[in-house]
């Protein structure tokens, strides 16, 4: 019979005390430092990504009416990546405006 190699793990050869303290100490790293960004409207929180989304939603239909009007619709071709880029592009550019870094 020919020879095989046996592959043991290291996470087999490691002891479960040794496990639990790196699984403590790597959650404790883990754990986020402040609240989730939020914006109060009307008593209620909402994330602040939300309102980003919105405002590049806003921004590439105003973009849209405008190049519309002007018969320059072509300029954002092909529209399956136009159109979601430039809603990415005013999102972003809100996030980084108007909310605190």
């Amino acid at each position: 019979m020919p020879c095989v190699p046996v592959v043991v793990s290291t996470l087999q050869m490691r002891s479960p005390i040794v496990l639990t303290i790196v699984s403590i100490a790597a959650s404790l790293l883990l754990e986020g430092c402040a609240p989730a960004p939020s914006v109060a409207v009307f008593g209620a929180a909402f994330p602040d990504w939300l309102f980003c989304i919105v405002v590049g939603v806003l921004g590439t239909v105003i973009v849209h009416v405008v190049l519309g009007k002007r018969g320059r619709r072509d300029l954002l071709a092909p529209v399956a990546i136009g159109y979601p880029a430039l809603s990415a592009v005013f999102a972003m550019a809100f996030w980084l405006l108007f909310f605190p870094h």
